[in-house]
């Protein structure tokens, strides 16, 4: 009996929410020459919500305003870079909200600015770590740093606390777009047990890569302990132009405070890029339609 194929879940399309503020302008542009790289379209969205209102009053203009800026995006990204770009403005709550549309649009992947840890603007700043840590896609955190010529040196980090099967199908496919090299980032452990679990895991992902031709580097941490800041450091001594990681919401490893991990590479001092994957999207679905959509 022959499999009956299920409705695509993934339409091509990168969801990127914008305030209006020039860090989430660096986004737009980020996400419009991604979404060129990768051919798929665009979608900007804007939340109306109680901080919407208030600039609004501020600026004594009416929501027709929310509309021309949209529109004024839409002529002028289209025109750049020929990528089409459709526009959303929503009411609700930012929380929510963004990632209800990611759902409704079926968008692959969202790409996000934040203002980082400080001289935040409503949400988009350290609340930006909970639309992350919920979005039903990947999520590409960037601050103020452009695209360039985009993602040429891509960290990889490697623990054991993550399975890391989902991040090795996106850096397939950012690896081959870029023709960028991957910089694996190995934790080191003061257990042997773990240590050993760290080489089998990187060993399975080097395998892919040699099976796919993707050129790739193996690093150890130099200690065991503060993975964060090893992987910082690593990171701008490689000139890195994304860091790969898995989020891992709503699990805790004793000792280890994964929100501190998420945070901390997400508004990093050298505004290096990140993309965070979470694990709520396994599944034979995922596998089978968001990488090849």
């Amino acid at each position: 009996m022959s499999k009956v194929k299920e409705e695509k879940k993934y339409n091509s399309i990168v969801l990127i929410p914008t305030d209006f503020s020039d860090v989430c302008g660096n986004a737009i542009s980020h996400g419009v020459k991604l979404a060129q790289f990768l051919g798929y379209k665009v979608c900007v969205l804007h939340v109306i919500n109680k901080e919407t209102k208030a600039a609004l009053k501020k600026k004594n203009v009416g929501p027709d305003y929310i509309d021309w800026r949209l529109k004024e995006y839409k002529k002028y990204y289209e025109k750049k870079y020929s990528v089409t770009v459709d526009t959303m403005a929503v009411e609700g709550s930012i929380f929510s909200t963004i990632n209800d549309v990611a759902t409704q649009i079926k968008a692959n992947l969202m790409v996000l600015g934040t203002h980082g840890k400080k001289g935040l603007q409503h949400v988009f700043g350290s609340y930006a770590l909970k639309v992350v840590l919920e979005s039903p896609v990947p999520v590409v955190v960037v601050q103020k740093r452009s695209f360039k010529e985009g993602y040429n040196n891509i960290v990889f980090p490697v623990s054991y606390d993550v399975d890391p099967r989902q991040e090795v199908q996106w850096v397939k496919l950012m690896a081959k777009l870029f023709n960028a090299t991957i910089h694996l980032f190995q934790a080191v452990e003061k257990e042997a047990a773990l240590n050993g679990k760290i080489s089998i895991i990187t060993r399975q992902i080097t395998d892919v890569f040699d099976a796919e031709k993707i050129p790739y580097e193996v690093t150890k941490a130099e200690k065991p302990g503060d993975f964060t800041t090893q992987i910082m450091s690593f990171s701008v001594y490689n000139r890195a132009d994304l860091i790969m990681i898995m989020t891992q919401p709503n699990t805790e490893v004793p000792g280890f405070s994964l929100s501190a991990w998420n945070e901390r590479l997400m508004f990093n001092e050298a505004q290096i890029p990140i993309m965070a994957v979470n694990p709520i999207q396994l599944g034979y679905m995922y596998y089978e339609w968001s990488m090849l959509a």
